[in-house]
């Protein structure tokens, strides 16, 4: 049984209801690698607590955005195997452990529901810590079982390329989904108590996860394909199997997953890099090709409006126990106008509103949605 509810009646027929949260726990945020390719990590080059116009996030930002609480992705290229792959990752670890330690009073670091509620009870922002692509593991679970020690508690299956055991959606499939090592994965993954994302996964991969699965899965930074037609966006049936998982999708704002006409432009692009003889789905190597493109042309503008449209419809087919929020900032070239930087959550809070989200539904959105998942995988590791 789920710990985490919002009340049935909050905020509902007021003419005085606010029209934002004061809540925000975002599913996705990679700080982590952009301060490693800023500055190496160096949190004595970038102060944090000022403004710092080369990222989308800094703590008055957060705190303007009411982030209460932050799965801090550590990242690393699925291009790196192996060994490297591993080191990469337990260097992404120690910059979050790092950036709590710098910033005692603002960060907590956290590792479950109830100290992400300690966390937000003292004014800090609970952090926690989300791996992105099983190659951080180097196919070994005694690997994924220490990055569990380390704080980690959910881990992205695939990015953008495949991996031994799972197929990425990015990439042409060579298991048609998960492997039985995978399906291990998997497996030790729910006994941990560590929750299964499947952003960036093949279709297949997301389905056969859901089917072995005993807790609720993620989609930690990804929308609705049925708005937006994208390998990393969910398909309905996916979707609505979320409502019998007890997962969650949590909503990006990334412009080109989103916004149909920006998707199309950046497909071009990508054409452009696939022309040249270079890896389409390399994220520096697309930033690079967006920015020389767009010194030459306007690039098409995502909009508020856009990501709302991916709220209302997942809510329709998953339903509003089943979204939650994923920005991506500080993980992705273009971004939404008004959700620039992490600072713009109760913009889109305020859209939703508009369009008749009641302020109960806001807070299952905002945080409520997330903690009970993350309960519930808690729950199911206790009874294992």
């Amino acid at each position: 049984m789920a710990k985490w509810r919002v009340s049935e009646g909050a905020g509902k027929g007021s003419s005085r209801q606010r029209r934002s949260v004061d809540s925000v726990i975002d599913g996705h945020n990679d700080l982590a690698w952009a301060m490693r390719k800023l500055c190496d990590y160096d949190l004595d080059q970038i102060d944090l607590r000022g403004n710092t116009p080369a990222l989308h996030t800094d703590i008055p930002r957060l705190r303007a955005g009411v982030v209460t609480g932050q799965f801090w992705s550590v990242y690393v290229s699925s291009t790196l195997a192996g060994a490297e792959a591993v080191t990469a990752t337990l260097e992404q670890i120690d910059f979050v452990h790092r950036l709590v330690a710098r910033h005692p009073d603002v960060f907590q670091l956290t590792t479950t529901a109830d100290g992400i509620q300690r966390a937000r009870t003292s004014g800090r922002i609970a952090s926690l810590i989300g791996m992105e692509g099983g190659h951080s593991i180097d196919q070994s679970l005694a690997v994924l079982r220490m990055m569990y020690e380390l704080g980690a508690r959910y881990l992205t299956l695939t990015h953008n390329h495949n991996i031994e055991w799972a197929d990425s959606g990015t990439d042409t499939a060579r298991l048609g989904g998960l492997s039985s090592f995978g399906v291990d994965v998997v497996r030790e993954m729910n006994r941990l108590g560590m929750l299964v994302d499947l952003s960036h996964t093949s279709d297949d991969v997301m389905r056969q996860a859901i089917d072995v699965s005993s807790a609720p899965v993620i989609f930690s930074h990804s929308s609705a394909r049925a708005v937006c037609d994208g390998p990393r966006n969910v398909p309905d049936d996916v979707l609505s199997s979320l409502a019998v998982n007890g997962g969650l999708c949590m909503v990006t704002f990334v412009a080109n997953f989103v916004s149909p006409e920006v998707a199309a432009w950046v497909q071009a692009t990508r054409e452009t890099l696939i022309t040249d003889g270079q890896d389409p789905h390399s994220p520096s190597g697309l930033a690079t090709a967006i920015e020389l493109r767009s010194e030459s042309e306007n690039v098409p503008v995502a909009t508020i409006d856009d990501v709302a449209e991916h709220f209302d419809h997942i809510r329709e087919v998953a339903g509003i126990d089943h979204v939650g929020i994923g920005g991506d900032f500080d993980g992705a070239t273009l971004m939404p106008d008004g959700l620039d930087d992490v600072s713009g959550y109760p913009r889109l809070f305020d859209a939703l509103t508009s369009r008749g989200w009641s302020r109960n539904d806001l807070d299952k959105v905002s945080y409520a949605n997330i903690l009970r998942v993350l309960g519930d995988a808690e729950a199911v590791s206790d009874a294992t």
